[in-house]
């Protein structure tokens, strides 16, 4: 017997969920972040965790997917946390200069731009749009090449080869998030419709 539609997500409600509190502890290390780099002045220390908070981007999803604990509030909250550990890397990397004004800008304005997308569209009332696998790749790669960029900075003989290290990850990521936020605008438009047409449907 086929198991009613409202049996397929079971569970979506929750919210204290591991996936979610590792997207809560994640959030929780940006200030972390912040104050060494600015604060205690360990710049070494501030790359290695901006490092290990990119590196584990993907850890609450596999989570979410591998033991059924997929939730309405995660799948908001992990993009949320993406975008606001990517805004506070790149703003920081910029003050610190070790990064030039003109990528660190580029990352910024796309960022603005899907963040006010995604409060536009949710006001309109269109349904929620999946992250795209080209998005997360794209924001992998950018938490990759931001920490690697910090470390680099400064005038050390190793520090040259990590600058290119961090330019290999750091141009294919960028182009990846634009594909991925240009990729979004028909996404959206569907979006919007099915939303209009339910509220319809619904009246």
């Amino acid at each position: 017997m086929t198991a009613p539609p409202e049996d397929v997500e079971v569970g979506v409600d929750r919210i204290l969920t591991v996936p979610n509190v590792i997207t809560l502890v994640r959030l929780a290390c940006v200030p972390v972040f912040v104050w060494l780099l600015f604060g205690a002045h360990h710049q070494t220390a501030s790359a290695g965790l901006l490092a290990v908070l990119g590196a584990t981007d993907w850890v609450d999803g596999f989570v979410a997917r591998r033991w059924h604990q997929v939730s309405t509030l995660g799948k908001v909250l992990d993009p949320t946390a993406d975008r606001v550990l990517v805004g506070t890397a790149v703003i920081s990397v910029i003050v610190v200069g070790a990064v030039p004004l003109w990528f660190g800008l580029l990352t910024v304005v796309r960022e603005v731009l899907v963040s006010a997308a995604v409060v536009l569209l949710a006001a309109l009332g269109a349904q929620r749009i999946d992250v795209l696998w080209v998005g997360k790749a794209g924001t992998f790669g950018l938490m990759c090449a931001y920490p690697t960029f910090l470390l680099a900075h400064g005038h050390a003989g190793w520090q040259h080869p990590v600058e290119i290290v961090a330019w290999l990850s750091a141009v294919p990521a960028l182009t990846l998030a634009w594909i991925a936020a240009a990729a979004y605008v028909p996404l959206s438009r569907r979006a919007l419709a099915r939303g209009r047409a339910n509220r319809m449907a619904a009246g």
